[in-house]
């Protein structure tokens, strides 16, 4: 399992997906001044004209998510047959997907919550930095990167709904924990984030107690307002995802003592499901249909 975290980003950035729904734009070379430039995919749904308005969904680890025959482990998300779906069936709201590559060798120094570092005791996070982020945190800028660069492009050149309550975030293992850094970084950019076997333990070399408690410390002072967001979060009981039961239950009672209920926070737990893009595909629609729902759906928590 530590090798999907290492190994993840590996794919051809010159061969477009083959999709089952929906077309797909390719920003090959998008530039950065935070960030080291990366590749881009916007999914737009079957119908989509510019005369109407879309909603956001920003996803990290881009390149897994259309088609399993680019990618490193031969998995994807099925994010287009599955956002089709939901859209013929009328249960989320018109939307498109911006599919951020990660970059390889920064993705754990990118997707690391870097405020949380400051919560750790100095000996391990000196060694973490030192050891996993390559002696650089880039969470903030490659934050910086996506609120400052990437959707304000998105915004001029697709017909998207750019408020806050039309902007959402998602990923997995150390995406979960980038989406989560990122509304709470940015509440007035993200309405909310769908956050599945988030890789609470924040570590390719074993478990501790230090990264999680940190992890909980910096969401303790961070959490974004339960009254305009809303907040997804999954995690399995197999591979890595055995780990993650523990602070993830910590986690949820930090935000209802903060004021999150049913209506604003969802957090589940999928019996034997693994660390993987098939387990992830086989769930995508609950997290979609809770942070996507029609707007006549959602107007308690706006």
């Amino acid at each position: 399992m530590v090798l999907w975290l290492l190994t993840c980003s590996f794919s051809s950035v010159g061969q477009l997906p083959t999709l089952h729904g929906g077309t797909l734009q390719r920003l090959p070379d998008f530039p950065s001044r935070y960030v080291q430039p990366r590749a881009v995919d916007v999914w737009l749904p079957e119908g989509y004209v510019p005369t109407k308005k879309y909603a956001t969904l920003y996803m990290h680890d881009g390149q897994m998510l259309f088609d399993n025959t680019t990618t490193w482990n031969l998995q994807e998300w099925h994010v287009e047959e599955t956002m089709s779906r939901l859209l013929r069936e009328q249960k989320i709201r018109d939307c498109i997907v911006v599919a951020v590559w990660n970059n390889g060798a920064a993705r754990f120094a990118e997707y690391f919550p870097q405020k949380a570092l400051t919560y750790l005791p100095a000996a391990l996070r000196d060694t973490l930095v030192l050891r996993e982020l390559g002696g650089r945190p880039q969470a903030d800028n490659y934050l910086c990167f996506l609120v400052r660069e990437l959707k304000p492009y998105i915004d001029a050149h697709f017909a998207t709904r750019p408020e806050a309550a039309s902007t959402f975030v998602a990923g997995s293992s150390m995406g979960g924990l980038i989406s989560l850094y990122a509304v709470c970084e940015y509440p007035r950019v993200f309405g909310g984030a769908a956050c599945l076997s988030t890789h609470w333990t924040g570590s390719l070399r074993g478990t501790n107690d230090a990264i999680p408690q940190a992890l909980r410390a910096y969401l303790l002072k961070s959490r974004p307002s339960p009254a305009t967001h809303r907040l997804y979060f999954d995690y399995g009981t197999a591979g890595l995802d055995a780990a993650y039961k523990a602070p993830q239950l910590l986690a949820d009672a930090l935000l209802r003592q903060a004021g999150y209920t049913t209506r604003n926070l969802l957090s589940r737990e999928f019996a034997g499901a693994d660390h993987s893009e098939k387990a992830w595909s086989q769930r995508l629609a609950l997290p979609l249909e809770f942070l996507l729902a029609p707007v006549s759906g959602i107007g308690s928590v706006r």
